[in-house]
C-alpha cells in the first residue's frame, strides 16, 4: 500500500485485518519493537553470508504540514529546493554496504534545541543592528535532551557496534555535516583506528609551514592529475584529483585531504580522510559508495511508507513507523526472485518494481484462491459483501445537492425601485 494507514490496509483485506485490530498491534500489543530490526538485520546478515561491508552515515528531512502539533519532533528545516523553510522531521540514518546488498541498520530522530533556536534568532538579529557581542545575550548551555546530528550518529554506531561485535566494518563515511574533529576521532576510536571519510569546506584552514591558509588556496596552486577513477566498483569516470597529507587547523590533526573533480564539474570537493595509510585514490574510490544513501532515500521515501500518509502521532508513533518501513526494505531483499539474482551476481531489481511485482503476484493469488474454491460464485459474492462494507464513499463537497443558497434571481421589489 506504500503507507502506514490502517484504513488502507482494512480496505486491502476486504476486512480480514481490521483498523482497531491494527492500531491495537501498533499502540498496545507487547511487541519488542526495539528488538524487531536487530533480528531483522541478522537475518540478512545470515541469509546472504555478509561478514564485512562499509557504513554510511546521512541524514534526511521529511516535509510535514506546519499546523500539525500530534507527530512528534517537528521542527523548522530548509527547503533545499526553494531556499526557504517548512515544518519536517529530521531523521539520522546508518546504512551498512556490504559487497552484494546495501540496507539500512539503523535510524534516529534529531530535533534542535529550542532554546538555543530562539537564541540565535535573536543574537542574529541583534547582530545586524549593530550591537556588540558583549551586549548580547550569551549562548544558552546545552540540553542534553536535544544530541546534535553528530550525537545521534554516534550513539546508532556505539549501539551497532554493540550489537554486532563479530562484523568487520572497513570505513565509515558521511557527508561535509560530520566533518569535524569530533565526530571523525570519536569514530576512528570506537572502530579501533578505522578509516572514517568526510567533506571539507573551502573555506578551512590548513597548516603549512609558518602559516594558515585556505584549503582551496592550496589546492589552487598544484597541479591536478587526470586519473580513471572507479566509481562504486562499476564504471570509470575521467576525474581530476590532488592529494596531500595536512595539518587541518579545526581538527589539530594531521589528516589525508583530497581535491576531487569530476570532468563536468567547475568546483572542486574536497575530502577528508582519518588514516593516512589509505592510498589517495583508495580513499576517494570509497567515498564514492556514500552516493548509495541517496539512492537509499529515494526508494524509502517513494515506495516503503513512512513518508506516504504516516500520520501515526507521538514519539512511538513515528518510531514504530520507521521500524515498519525499514522491515519492508529488508522483506524485499529476502523475495526470491531477488535472492536468486543476487546470488548469481546479476544486478539486483529495484524496490519500484519488486512492489509492483507483489502488488501483482497479490492479485492473481486472490484470483486463485475464487478458482479453487468449492463454490466460486457464493465465494465471490461473499468477496463483494465484505467489499461494500469496508468501501465506504465518501461524501463529496463538488456538487451542490441538498444545500439551500437562497435567491438567486432579481427580488420583484428591488424590481420596481430600480425599474428606471
Amino acid at each position: 500500500m506504500s503507507s502506514v494507514c490502517w484504513a488502507e490496509f482494512e480496505r486491502a483485506s476486504l476486512g480480514r485485518y481490521t483498523l482497531g485490530g491494527l492500531s491495537w498491534m501498533f499502540r498496545v500489543s507487547h511487541i519488542r519493537w526495539d528488538l524487531l530490526l536487530k533480528n531483522s538485520i541478522k537475518v540478512i546478515l545470515k541469509k546472504y553470508g555478509i561478514t564485512e561491508g562499509v557504513v554510511v552515515v546521512d541524514d534526511s528531512d521529511n516535509p510535514r504540514s506546519k499546523n500539525t502539533t500530534t507527530i512528534s519532533q517537528v521542527h523548522c528545516i530548509k527547503d533545499k529546493k526553494t531556499g526557504g523553510y517548512l515544518k519536517g522531521q529530521n531523521i539520522v540514518f546508518i546504512l551498512f554496504v556490504s559487497n552484494k546488498i546495501t540496507f539500512p541498520i539503523g535510524f534516529g530522530f534529531y530535533e534542535p534545541d529550542p532554546v538555543i533556536t530562539a537564541w540565535r534568532k535573536t543574537d542574529k538579529r541583534l547582530k545586524q543592528a549593530g550591537v556588540k557581542k558583549e551586549e548580547r545575550p550569551a549562548k544558552p548551555i546545552k540540553n542534553e535532551t536535544y544530541p546534535t546530528k553528530q550525537e545521534v550518529a554516534f550513539k546508532l554506531l556505539e549501539g551497532f557496534l554493540r550489537d554486532f561485535p563479530t562484523l568487520k566494518v572497513k570505513c565509515v563515511l558521511a557527508d561535509a555535516l560530520y566533518g569535524s574533529r569530533d565526530f571523525m576521532s570519536s569514530v576512528s576510536r570506537l572502530f579501533s583506528g578505522i578509516q572514517v571519510i568526510s567533506q571539507l569546506r573551502k573555506t578551512q584552514l590548513v597548516r603549512v609551514g609558518n602559516k594558515n591558509i585556505r584549503l582551496k588556496d592550496y589546492f589552487d596552486k598544484r597541479p591536478a592529475l587526470s586519473e580513471k577513477l572507479t566509481i562504486r566498483g562499476g564504471k570509470e569516470k575521467n576525474v581530476f584529483m590532488i592529494g596531500a597529507r595536512l595539518s587541518v587547523c579545526a581538527h589539530g590533526v594531521k589528516r589525508a585531504v583530497i581535491a576531487l573533480r569530476y570532468e563536468d564539474e567547475e568546483e572542486y570537493r574536497y575530502i577528508v580522510a582519518t588514516n593516512l595509510c589509505w592510498r589517495m585514490t583508495d580513499i576517494a574510490r570509497a567515498y564514492t559508495i556514500r552516493w548509495l544513501v541517496e539512492v537509499f532515500f529515494s526508494d524509502w521515501k517513494l515506495y516503503e511508507g513512512w513518508c506516504q500518509l504516516a500520520k501515526q502521532p507521538g514519539v512511538d508513533g513515528s518510531c514504530r513507523g520507521v521500524i515498519l518501513s525499514l522491515l519492508t526494505d529488508h522483506a524485499l531483499l529476502t523475495h526470491e526472485d531477488q535472492f536468486a539474482l543476487l546470488e548469481n551476481n546479476l544486478p539486483a531489481s529495484t524496490v519500484g518494481s519488486l512492489r509492483a511485482q507483489l502488488r501483482f503476484d497479490s492479485l492473481c493469488q486472490f484470483i486463485r484462491q475464487l478458482l479453487e474454491a468449492e463454490d466460486p460464485k457464493s465465494q465471490l459474492d461473499e468477496c463483494m459483501k465484505q467489499l461494500h462494507k469496508t468501501m465506504k464513499l465518501s461524501p463529496s463537497g463538488k456538487h451542490l445537492n441538498g444545500r439551500d443558497l437562497g435567491q438567486l434571481e432579481p427580488a420583484e421589489s428591488l424590481k420596481k425601485r430600480y425599474a428606471a
